[in-house]
């Protein structure tokens, strides 16, 4: 029976990591449909060769420098925490597999804040420090107690930070690098007038748009039920808890939005980032309210970047990632207490703190990484670049190659 019950939670742990590899195509998926269409192959290659970067450098520094783990030794003597990696049937590489599609979400998610001007090798250099360094340093912290940072909150605050799938550790402290990488790159050309009046630029194809926002929410529950990393610790709440936190997010942004079908399919997003904290501890009425403000903090947050704020973050990773991760670190702590019909176990206080750590972390790294790439081999396509579009600059190909030809004369 151990060897069925080893067996089961391999294929678990898998089924999970595949689940989450194939939210990659919607997060390229998104931004084509948001990009103009002469950056669309762009979007596409960024989010492919973004996640195989990722997986060599979290293969041979990342998952080290979050759980001691190195690959580097031969294959007799490999063995980590929990002893040698091709035992149980080799549950614990599916375990490197699934962390591993968890942070390649860090560039998937800098992606399409960056969108329509940021050169490709020096962001596919960012991606290889983020990946191998950043986020596996912070993640460490979090899920695996490094440095007695987890000790030291709950000591202070009565619990320990929760973040039982990534609000905070993926999608803050994505979304809270991004903003770093955005504003050392800078708006895209044209986006603003002298008079600082914002000149707009409509999604290039809202059915890849919603196609993006479906794969992402279906694939979600492999992202937050299957990080229980066991069929033992699996449960259903945080299945039920992840679809009312997506229908919250669709509600609040279709009227905050004002049936603005962008904001909508973001709000499904919104709502789902903000639950993961606390998704397996809130009751389904709170992760509905999770979801809810979740998604009318996106379109507020968004609004208030492109217009007010000039910050051009093309999808709006930052509102969606940043803000509402961190509104969902925070709200874990609310909803997650006993006297709001949570499963207890967490303090504000605990979840406040764990979570502005986290977003100053990101912030700090965002800057610092974007800020000396920028200073060393730049980040910015040229201006005659970024006119003709990262398609053609970059790839020598635009998305439909018979209507360019056609187009041309040829």
């Amino acid at each position: 029976m151990e060897t069925v019950k080893i067996g089961a939670d391999v294929f678990f742990v898998l089924m999970g990591a595949i689940m989450v590899l194939a939210m990659h195509a919607g997060f390229a998926f998104l931004e084509v449909g948001t990009v103009r269409r002469k950056n669309q192959v762009n979007a596409l290659v960024k989010i492919i060769v973004d996640f195989a970067v990722s997986t060599v450098a979290y293969f041979f520094v990342g998952y080290m420098v979050a759980y001691g783990v190195s690959f580097l030794a031969p294959a007799s003597v490999i063995s980590g925490a929990t002893g040698d990696l091709f035992a149980k049937s080799g549950f614990d590489l599916v375990k490197f597999f699934f962390l591993l599609t968890f942070a390649a979400a860090i560039p998937a998610i800098i992606s399409g804040g960056i969108a329509e001007r940021a050169k490709f090798f020096p962001q596919l250099m960012a991606t290889a420090i983020l990946t191998g360094l950043v986020y596996p340093f912070f993640e460490g912290i979090v899920w695996n107690g490094n440095f007695g940072l987890q000790g030291w909150i709950e000591n202070s605050f009565g619990a320990a930070f929760h973040d039982f799938a990534g609000s905070i550790v993926v999608h803050a402290v994505g979304g809270w690098i991004a903003l770093g990488a955005v504003v050392m790159l800078g708006a895209r050309m044209g986006r603003y007038k002298k008079d600082g009046s914002v000149i707009g630029i409509p999604p290039s194809n809202i059915p890849f748009l919603a196609l993006g926002s479906w794969i992402l929410c279906v694939g979600w529950f492999g992202f937050n039920v299957m990080s229980a990393q066991s069929l033992e610790g699996v449960t259903g709440l945080v299945a039920v808890n992840s679809l009312m936190a997506m229908i919250g997010g669709i509600l609040t942004a279709l009227i905050v939005g004002r049936n603005d079908p962008g904001f909508i399919h973001n709000g499904a997003l919104a709502g789902l980032v903000a639950v993961c904290a606390g998704s397996d501890v809130m009751h389904p009425v709170g992760a509905l309210a999770t979801g809810g403000i979740a998604g009318a903090l996106f379109v507020w947050g968004f609004e208030q970047c492109q217009n007010k704020w000039k910050i051009d973050d093309v999808l709006g990773v930052w509102p969606l990632h940043g803000m509402c991760g961190l509104m969902g670190g925070i709200a874990c702590g609310i909803f997650g207490l006993e006297a709001l019909g949570g499963m207890g176990g967490v303090t504000f206080m605990a979840q406040l703190v764990g979570s502005l750590i986290g977003v100053a972390f990101a912030a700090i790294a965002g800057f610092v990484v974007y800020g000396v790439l920028a200073k060393t081999v730049g980040i910015r396509l040229e201006q005659e670049e970024e006119f003709r579009g990262a398609d053609l600059s970059i790839h020598q190909i635009g998305a439909y190659p018979e209507e360019d030809l056609t187009q041309s004369g040829r």
